[in-house]
């Protein structure tokens, strides 16, 4: 599992462009953090709905593939329930079920006082491919 935590920190460049880092990772779930940046605000100053995509996102990933197996989503949506400004955050994924080639997910993003900022679900297909890690 570290080698596929490894592998997604240095080779998504989005990610580490955003400074988003899995901290964790275990089969079927995945913890990814960033610090929020006045360059991840809206024009209300509040973290943009797309950088909360993107956390939640690379949360998704990291479970997906956490069996060293190639999955790819196929589907996300992400609700929003509270505006964060500043500090860190963190996305938890877990996975919800798995049958044969889809798998389905739920993320949790936070703030730091554990506040629930947004919901991601995402469903992935699991390919036959080994990650090349």
């Amino acid at each position: 599992m570290e080698k596929v935590k490894g592998y997604i920190n240095a080779n998504d460049r989005l990610a580490r462009f955003l400074g988003i880092e899995i901290v964790d990772i275990g089969p079927g779930r995945a913890t990814a953090r960033m610090t929020l940046a006045d360059e991840h605000t809206n024009s209300l100053g509040m973290a943009h709905g797309g950088t909360l995509f993107a956390l939640a996102d690379l949360a998704f990933a990291a479970a997906c593939n956490s069996y060293g197996r190639v999955a790819l989503g196929v589907q996300a949506s992400i609700h929003f329930h509270r505006p964060v400004a500043t500090g860190l955050l963190t996305a938890e994924a877990r996975e919800l079920s798995q049958g044969g080639r889809m798998a389905s997910y739920l993320v949790e993003v936070r703030d730091e006082s554990a506040n629930l900022v947004a919901s991601f679900q995402g469903l992935a297909y699991r390919k036959k491919d080994l990650l090349e890690c």
